[in-house]
């Protein structure tokens, strides 16, 4: 002991005798300086390891780049010209929007108004990619039905359990329903299937991540969740980590352009509270490898989220029928929730989707529960407190009209529109159908014309498609509204290909320019201003 207490003294003679060489005020700010710069680096590593060091470098360069007197300025106009361009074929209608109440109201007469100003709207029937997913003329059949039971309960909320209880059964047998297509009835499944309608795919992912992540809280004790998405997962997850402060990671898709599960297994850790797959992705309608990352995630005690917003009501049909899907649903061990739009190919009114848990556990941390109000006792399910109780019962019409052999008819038909579109895409020979589509989402792309330039003239002869990214590309959701016009949409897409071969270069409004310099410009900040700008002008 008199040993160390010696050496201690020894020390600390040593360091006044080599300190008194400095000034005090040194002394001082040494340390501060030291913890500054350990803060500067630990930032920039920590940017590195979220970003990359690439990105990380490149934006640091492109910020210092705008401090440049003049920079900034300059870009700024240049983004607000490219903004007004995006808005140029709206902006003159909406001088003549109304801005405030009528002096008198227009009564009954104001459903001739409404006639009148949707005479102006577009032509939509068969030409566009999803969208509208009934078949027929809105005026009649399985439309006139819906709108009927819209109608009906237009005027009730589910909010009100006691006084509307009829869209509470609605709401509950949809659910039910939609679960028993998703694998509820399979032992596997658990037996404890549960969930809720939302307002559409959005909601039910929204719902989906912040139970999750709450659910994850409560297990694993998780305060700064992260999830881990394939760059081909819907955009509704980047306003999930928005709104429920969730890091985001995103992983790249294989070259079958499926979910990477490999590269997804190296992104988990600690925190993650969330995987994500689709069945079929948005982009190009392929599925991802959902047995394996449901083994994934049991294995590592966290959530997996399938969305089935698209395939939801035709995938289940699609295996009756005798395609080769593969597993999707509650079925595969290590699923926790599915979203599923009933308004989409389930053909129930907008406004209408399903989330569904893996047992209530997890659904529980859906809810919000407000014990301290002024205003009584309160509890809501989803994110709407109030909820239209007419696309509930459109939803549950929906179902009920159509039954399985409904179902089983419709999706025979799209399947088989989907494959035609398919088999004609693969004879133009400029273009390229991206992946193995698995359901009615057909992607294409070109390695010899702007496929934007193509799109931009499928558009001026009345098509509404969907432009893609990495890569650059188009796609149709085929619907029902494509079955009688599949060989137009392939002739106009034979001359809109052709033409683009004998005349490449933009045509006057179009906006593969945009689209095509939006994929270019390195800094991602700088596209997401110019969409941001652009929606806070048309909104």
């Amino acid at each position: 002991m008199d040993r160390i207490i010696s050496s201690l003294i020894d020390l600390r003679a040593f360091a006044n005798s080599f300190l008194s060489n400095y000034e005090p005020l040194a002394l001082v700010l040494a340390p501060l300086f030291a913890l500054f710069t350990a803060r500067i680096l630990q930032s920039f590593f920590l940017l590195v390891h979220d970003n990359g060091l690439k990105p990380t470098i490149l934006g640091f360069l492109i910020t210092s780049i705008k401090m440049v007197p003049g920079v900034k300025g300059y870009i700024d106009a240049e983004k607000q010209k490219v903004v007004e361009k995006m808005q140029s074929r709206n902006k003159s209608k909406r001088d003549s929007w109304r801005s405030e109440l009528p002096r008198e109201g227009l009564g009954g007469t104001v459903i001739e108004k409404l006639k009148e100003e949707k005479s102006n709207d577009v032509v939509w029937q068969g030409k566009c990619s999803g969208t509208v997913y009934i078949g027929g003329s809105e005026s009649e059949g399985h439309f006139s039905l819906i709108n009927e039971a819209c109608s009906m309960f237009a005027h009730t909320n589910p909010l009100h359990l006691d006084v509307f209880q009829t869209i509470a059964q609605c709401e509950a047998e949809v659910v039910a329903m939609t679960a028993a297509l998703l694998g509820s009835k399979e032992k596997s499944s658990g037996g404890e299937i549960c969930g809720n309608m939302t307002s559409g795919g959005t909601e039910s992912i929204l719902l989906a991540v912040k139970s999750s992540r709450d659910y994850m809280k409560a297990k694993k004790g998780i305060k700064r969740p992260e999830m881990i998405i394939p760059e081909s997962a819907h955009s509704a997850y980047y306003k999930a980590a928005q709104y429920f402060n969730i890091k985001l990671r995103r992983v790249p898709v294989n070259k079958e352009f499926q979910a990477d599960v490999k590269a997804i297994r190296q992104q988990i850790n600690k925190n993650t509270v969330l995987i994500v797959g689709s069945a079929p992705g948005f982009p190009h309608g392929i599925i991802d490898p959902i047995e394996e990352l449901g083994e994934l995630a049991f294995s590592y005690g966290i959530c997996f989220h399938v969305d089935l917003c698209l395939g939801g009501f035709v995938l289940p049909f699609a295996r009756k029928l005798g395609y080769p899907i593969p597993p999707f649903d509650f079925s595969v061990k290590g699923v926790t929730s599915i979203s599923a739009d009933v308004h989409k190919y389930g053909l129930a009114p907008k406004g209408t989707s399903v989330v569904l848990y893996r047992n209530h556990d997890i659904r529980k941390h859906q809810f919000v529960a407000v014990t301290e109000w002024s205003g009584g006792l309160y509890v809501s399910p989803t994110i709407a407190g109030s909820r239209p109780g007419g696309l509930i019962a459109g939803a549950w019409a929906a179902l009920m009209a159509l039954g399985l052999e409904g179902y089983l008819e419709n999706t025979k038909a799209i399947m088989e529109v989907s494959k035609r579109i398919q088999k004609g895409i693969k004879e133009i020979p400029e273009l390229f159908i991206i992946g193995r589509p698995d359901m009615t989402i057909v992607a294409f792309g070109s390695n010899d014309l702007d496929i934007f330039e193509v799109n931009d003239i499928m558009s001026s002869k009345g098509w509404h498609l969907n432009a893609l990214q990495r890569p650059n590309s188009i796609h149709i959701c085929v619907t029902l509204q494509h079955a009688p016009v599949s060989e137009d949409f392939l002739q106009d897409l034979k001359e809109s290909v052709q033409t683009v071969k004998e005349n490449p270069g933009p045509i006057n409004g179009g906006l593969a320019p945009i689209y095509g310099a939006a994929g270019k410009i390195p800094d991602r900040g700088m596209v997401q201003e110019l969409l941001v700008n652009y929606m806070d002008s048309t909104c």
